[in-house]
């Protein structure tokens, strides 16, 4: 059901900038046609990759223009916040009902005028969603805190909150087909955390890449290179999530000379054994190599 929500954040909301961003990584966690799902800070803020205010600030904006609503009577894993696109709502109960008759009908997008059909909040309790305070009818839902009821949710966005769940595993997700990538899990069972031989380069790391010129710069074998020193140094490292290992490489490869005749064994890794070039003395030899270990990183900048 995500693929209609974000259709209609696509085609007919009128979100700009970082508020269209947050809109559609809120719509691609929407599970059925209810289009509510719920969402923490620090994940929209990874999803975005835009700072906590510009977060809240576009939170507030899609707030403002009734394309998104709070639903602070309701929760999500880990405390976070439950959302709903009201109009995106309005707008496929409007397209189920115009189809029944005509499966090619068009719908026109939903206005203000149109109405938001209620929350079933049955369906939304396989999909993680509760609410905040426990009722008669909700026995099976505990306060962790101790306390007789949880209390209510006086912000639009929640406080920043831990990204992993106590029991050390992630939630699954709430659409079925949202991917979960570079995601490895240590022996001790923590969830979303690797080791930086098996961190993977992502797409977007490579597409860096080239449009830093890096790749140009480089070449394929040159980065190729790179990427198993940086995986040597890092081995050594605790297990990191694949973002701050994403960010490290980068920061190594931006780092990297360009391979020239003057450095012979730039991307050599330690303990191996320079191969000198040909014509040269061995005190030039000698030079050489160390001003290649004086270029390569120690792993502690």
């Amino acid at each position: 059901m995500s693929r209609e929500a974000r259709e209609w954040a696509w085609e007919h909301s009128a979100s700009r900038g970082n508020a269209r961003l947050v809109l559609l990584s809120i719509a691609d966690r929407i599970p059925d046609e209810q289009c509510v799902a719920w969402a923490s800070l620090t994940s929209l803020m990874k999803r975005t990759n835009a700072s906590r205010n510009a977060v809240r600030g576009a939170i507030t904006a899609l707030a403002d223009v009734g394309e998104l609503v709070a639903l602070d009577d309701l929760g999500g894993p880990q405390h976070s916040t439950v959302y709903r696109l009201p109009r995106a709502a309005a707008w496929l109960a409007k397209v189920a009902a115009a189809r029944k008759d005509d499966p090619q009908a068009y719908v026109e997008p939903a206005t203000a005028s149109d109405p938001v059909p209620e929350v079933d909040i049955e369906r939304l309790r396989k999909h993680g969603i509760w609410p905040t305070a426990g009722s008669e009818s909700d026995p099976c839902r505990q306060d962790l805190t101790g306390s007789e009821s949880a209390p209510p949710r006086q912000k639009l966005t929640p406080p920043r909150v831990g990204i992993r769940p106590p029991s050390g595993s992630e939630p699954d997700p709430q659409n079925r087909s949202e991917p979960k990538v570079n995601r490895r899990y240590s022996s001790s069972g923590a969830a979303g955390l690797t080791i930086a031989s098996d961190w993977q380069i992502d797409d977007a790391s490579l597409s860096w890449a080239e449009q830093q010129g890096h790749l140009d710069r480089l070449g394929e074998h040159g980065l190729q290179a790179a990427d198993a020193k940086w995986r040597h140094h890092r081995a050594t490292w605790s297990p990191r999530p694949a973002y701050v290992w994403a960010a490290d490489w980068r920061s190594w490869i931006a780092r990297e000379h360009s391979p020239t005749p003057q450095r012979p064994n730039l991307y050599a890794l330690p303990g191996g054994t320079p191969a000198p070039q040909a014509g040269m003395t061995r005190t030039e030899a000698h030079m050489a190599a160390l001003k290649a270990a004086l270029d390569e990183p120690t792993g502690t900048e």
